[in-house]
């Protein structure tokens, strides 16, 4: 599949895609001509890419757990344990979050808001 099929298939721009396979997410074959050919399974893989953005994975996350997800016996139970600690993450953000408003609330209601800023 060429460059432009896969860009109408996936609904995303040919640029995204090139930069895509720039940052090691997708691969393809060159053929005689020059032109990009991606394996059918490519757009299983962007699918996996746009979902995972959508859950709040970043590219680098993205990619550091291809491999893994790509050799893992079992991908589904790979992926739904990327999900559990995606969200222990996010939880943990969530509680730094948290103090971090009540530090401000706390700096907005003092005298001088920024004496204690170096701690």
């Amino acid at each position: 599949m060429r460059i432009g099929s896969l860009a109408e298939a996936s609904g995303l721009s040919r640029d995204t895609l090139r930069f895509y396979e720039e940052r090691g997410l997708i691969r393809s074959a060159r053929g005689s001509n020059g032109y990009r050919i991606y394996q059918p399974e490519t757009l299983q893989l962007l699918g996996y890419i746009r979902s995972a953005q959508k859950l709040g994975f970043s590219l680098n996350e993205i990619g550091a757990s291809l491999p893994a997800l790509w050799d893992a016996p079992e991908p589904d139970q790979a992926i739904a344990a990327l999900l559990r600690e995606k969200a222990t993450i996010i939880d943990q953000k969530i509680t730094e979050l948290v103090q971090l408003k009540q530090d401000l609330l706390l700096r907005a209601a003092a005298a001088c808001p920024l004496a204690n800023a170096r701690q």
